[in-house]
């Protein structure tokens, strides 16, 4: 079962004299940070907090929390992450899903071939690349709708079209 928050971002250090703080998206949209209010800093939601200001700069995005109005305040999240419930979660597109529900995953071809454990997803440009590491050493599948035949978030299994795998994978030992 995917935990029930997601991190959308890191916080990185104090910014000025007030509170504010900047913080690292982890997100794709860092201006999911605009229209975002209620926040967690815990993955079990016991530290829900509000977000009073938010701006996105070109490399960051800076943040204030409500009651956290100096910089002592500030520093002492320093390395959190910020949470939002799935529930406040941006919708996703059909046959899409969070990269955090798709690391785990294991990956099987259509001829019951074992790819391991999906370890990372990488974003070049065009298209994502799932890496998988396992018997087959790492293995890089481009997630294109020809070579991901299905991704079942709850078995936690990806499961991937063997002649698409073979004509477009990478395998590095």
């Amino acid at each position: 079962m995917p935990d029930p928050y997601l991190a959308i971002g890191e916080i990185l250090r104090p910014r000025g004299v007030a509170g504010e703080m900047k913080v690292k998206p982890l997100t794709d949209d860092p201006n999911r940070f605009l229209n975002v209010k209620n926040v967690y800093l815990s993955l079990d939601g016991s530290l829900p907090a509000r977000v009073a200001f938010a701006r996105v700069d070109p490399d960051s995005v800076a943040v204030r929390l409500e009651g956290v109005t100096d910089r002592d305040q500030a520093e002492k999240l320093r390395g959190k992450l910020i949470y939002v419930s799935r529930a406040d979660a941006v919708a996703l597109p059909e046959d899409a899903n969070f990269i955090v529900d798709l690391i785990g995953c294991r990956g099987m071809d259509d001829r019951g071939r074992d790819f391991g454990t999906l370890v990372d997803v990488m974003q070049p440009g065009g298209n994502d690349v799932y890496v998988f590491q396992g018997p087959l050493g790492e293995v890089l599948v481009p997630a294109l709708k020809r070579v991901v035949l299905s991704v079942d978030i709850d078995e936690k299994v990806v499961r991937l079209d063997s002649q698409a795998v073979d004509e477009t994978c990478v395998f590095e030992d």
